[in-house]
């Protein structure tokens, strides 16, 4: 056997494990988890953007989710918008702070404005890792999908690839990921 082998994954026994904090399971009590990798899904022309957009600006700013669910974790967010030019966008959030009362200016809200990313492609996560690593989000979006990746979405060993990219994102760097998508 070499000693590639032999190699053993971590393992502590379940109760050395860290006791949970109830004060941190929220990040927006109770729409999303403090550390949650999830998706936003509806029919196209839903309001999904939206909603991303609403939990973006809840989040950086610290104020109610649609106006009504507590953000319990508050901090910086990151957004990439691959469907919408930036002028929209920041159109569409500063709606949102107006509605709310806040400066855009204020808000820890950064937007990505590459181009393209591709999360089925090794240097843009890597890329992504560097950017979430040196912006320290609580919050990554990604809106939407589609738009993120080549792959065939009904071949769910495809997908998972991708999916495994952004849990292992989300365990690195402890932030909630939000996957906006049709």
């Amino acid at each position: 056997m070499s000693p590639r082998d032999q190699e053993t994954l971590p393992v502590v026994r379940a109760a050395d494990l860290d006791e949970p904090d109830p004060a941190r399971r929220w990040l927006i009590e109770p729409l999303w988890m403090q550390g949650g990798v999830g998706t936003i899904g509806g029919l196209p022309k839903s309001c999904k953007s939206w909603l991303g957009l609403d939990v973006a600006v809840s989040v950086a700013s610290g104020t109610p989710c649609l106006d009504t669910f507590p953000v319990r974790d508050p901090g910086n967010v990151l957004l990439y918008m691959a469907e919408d030019a930036a002028p929209l966008v920041k159109a569409r959030l500063l709606g949102l702070c107006r509605h709310r009362g806040l400066a855009l200016q204020g808000l820890p809200l950064g937007v990505i404005t590459a181009l393209r990313l591709r999360l089925d492609l090794q240097p843009d996560q890597r890329r992504l890792a560097e950017t979430v690593r040196q912006e320290k989000p609580r919050l990554l979006v990604l809106d939407p999908f589609v738009r993120l990746h080549q792959v065939n979405e009904n071949q769910a060993g495809e997908v998972a690839a991708i999916l495994g990219y952004l849990r292992a994102l989300q365990r690195t760097y402890n932030l909630a990921v939000i996957i906006v998508h049709l």
